[in-house]
């Protein structure tokens, strides 16, 4: 198999360059023909020598995954699944599907990324962690989710919500925000990207240290405990712990963490459980967004109805805490927070 030459850093492309004996600025050449140019095939590579391309193309691709299937919901909301070569095949042979969202708004066209396939943090609302831990992407299969969509070129703003925990595939996803970021990748400005986590320490420290991207913490509720009944991984990532972190940075300039709190009829929704999060996110510069519940199949959880939702947001704003709620988009075709499933969208 070929290895792709997307996902590489321009520090592993002067290494690729010097181990086939190409002069080092041709690295800059592939790495803007790669994420600047959006090149499809390694012949298209015009100013790159015949010879070179000639060794390039017996072991090397460019590495674009077409997507295999598309739905698009009554909203506008895209949602394309890939066949993924980073987990073992399916029983009849096929590829696991990883899946990418698209979602229009105005003058916005946002790409909801996934980091692995399935997940191994096990949310009790969540169909991605149903499917279990398959693997993890490589940063040629995150950033092949961007290059190969019909609105690859029109993209405003990525957010890391799609399958799997970021933070648990950190060495990829940092090759992928770096490539997204720098001027000789996409030369995006990292406040179009935000990357959301339920808290993996200490790779969340790494983020910060290292990024200037938005954050978003997935809460649901703002006691331990409680916390533990919804999210398994709060035994060993503890959110008191993750805020405590979180307060040791400056979030007050252009750089923004928000907390994702889904809402659950009678489990998180009273007003103990508002002013527990008032308490536990006091001094952090931050926001919260509140989501409704999306139903899963065997699932015991219920939304919130809308006036318990609209009076949790009333009391947290009263309290200082810029609170939000999400709309939801694409649930019809299982689009939405926590319905990616990769599972063929025929079923």
């Amino acid at each position: 198999m070929k290895e792709p030459l997307i996902g590489k850093t321009l520090s592993e492309l002067e290494l690729l360059c010097e181990r086939e004996g190409f002069a080092k600025y041709v690295s800059r050449q592939l790495a803007s023909w790669l994420y600047d140019k959006r090149v499809q095939d390694i012949d298209g590579m015009s100013n790159i020598s015949k010879a070179a391309r000639e060794i390039l193309k017996e072991k090397y691709c460019v590495g674009i995954i077409a997507p295999e299937q598309v739905i698009t919901s009554v909203d506008g909301t895209k949602k394309y699944a890939f066949p993924t070569d980073s987990a073992p095949l399916l029983e009849n042979g096929r590829h696991r599907l990883i899946e990418a969202v698209m979602i229009p708004d105005e003058d916005r066209a946002t790409l909801c990324v996934s980091s692995q396939v399935g997940c191994k943090m096990g949310c009790k609302f969540c169909m991605t962690g149903r499917q279990h831990f398959h693997g993890n992407l490589t940063a040629a299969e995150i950033l092949s989710q961007f290059l190969s969509i019909d609105e690859s070129a029109v993209l405003t703003n990525a957010v890391f919500m799609g399958m799997g925990e970021p933070l648990d595939n950190w060495p990829e996803v940092s090759k992928a925000i770096e490539i997204l970021t720098a001027d000789w990748g996409f030369g995006w400005s990292p406040k179009r990207i935000t990357l959301s986590t339920i808290g993996v320490l200490p790779n969340l420290k790494q983020f910060l240290d290292n990024t200037k991207c938005h954050l978003a913490i997935s809460i649901h509720n703002p006691f331990p405990a409680e916390r533990l009944e919804l999210m398994p991984v709060q035994k060993k990532y503890d959110i008191t712990e993750v805020v405590a972190l979180l307060k040791q940075y400056d979030f007050s300039g252009q750089r923004r963490v928000s907390f994702e709190y889904t809402m659950f009829s009678g489990v998180n929704d009273t007003k103990r459980h508002a002013d527990g999060l008032v308490h536990l996110l006091r001094g952090l510069e931050c926001r919260v967004n509140l989501i409704r519940f999306h139903k899963i199949p065997d699932s015991p959880l219920e939304t919130s109805p809308d006036e318990i939702i609209e009076l949790f947001r009333a009391r947290l704003n009263a309290a200082g805490l810029l609170t939000t709620v999400r709309a939801s988009r694409g649930e019809d075709i299982l689009a939405a927070c926590g319905m990616l499933a990769g599972k063929n969208l025929e079923n």
